[in-house]
């Protein structure tokens, strides 16, 4: 089985791209889901611990989380040595499941890939993009998001132009959902 790692700044188009593979048929393993999940289910346990003020009415508020952890380094760091090895074996049962259906391709759509170093555990690298200012108009239109945050997770998120050097495609998603849709279709003919 090919596993391809799909990875993209915040606001670069990368929720967009995970969603044309899906619709292509490919299975895709959403990180970010995988933390939702996992913050509203027991295994959150040890997330609950150390952050008890982040806590809501269905688990944990991402929001409260986010306000405890970023800027704060060594928050991050505790909060990321958490819930890193809860997404890994989520994928890791996402991957079985897969393979034992018979799956030939799966995406794993990761934000933090090289940040992480998963980019290693992928048979290739596709990564959305989107120009500076594209990128900050989309995010900065989400509710609640405000310039502090934005700068916040772009600064723990390696450059755009850094992610592309690495990737065996660049989805350029400013030119707009055809384009993206062609890319993704050529490069998965393109798979041995």
């Amino acid at each position: 089985m090919r596993i391809i790692g799909l990875t993209g700044s915040i606001g670069t188009g990368k929720s967009a791209s995970a969603a044309m593979f899906r619709a292509l048929g490919v299975p895709v393993h959403d990180s970010d889901r995988a933390v939702h999940e996992i913050y509203a289910g027991p295994e959150a346990a040890p997330v609950i611990l150390a952050f008890p003020t982040a806590v809501g009415p269905t688990g944990i508020d991402r929001r409260k989380l986010g306000d405890l952890v970023l800027g704060h380094p060594a928050e991050l760091k505790k909060l990321e040595e958490l819930i890193h090895p809860l997404v890994s074996a989520h994928r890791q049962s996402f991957l079985a499941r897969v393979q034992a259906n018979g799956g030939r391709i799966a995406v794993c759509d990761v934000p933090l890939l090289f940040e992480t170093g998963l980019e290693k555990d992928m048979d290739a690298v596709v990564v959305a993009s989107a120009p500076f200012q594209v990128q900050k108009a989309r995010v900065m239109a989400r509710p609640g998001m405000t310039e502090e945050r934005f700068n916040a997770i772009v600064k723990k998120q390696w450059p755009d132009e850094e992610k592309s050097k690495h990737a065996h495609l660049v989805i350029d998603t400013s030119r707009g959902f055809d384009e993206a849709r062609r890319q993704i279709i050529s490069f998965l003919r393109a798979l041995p």
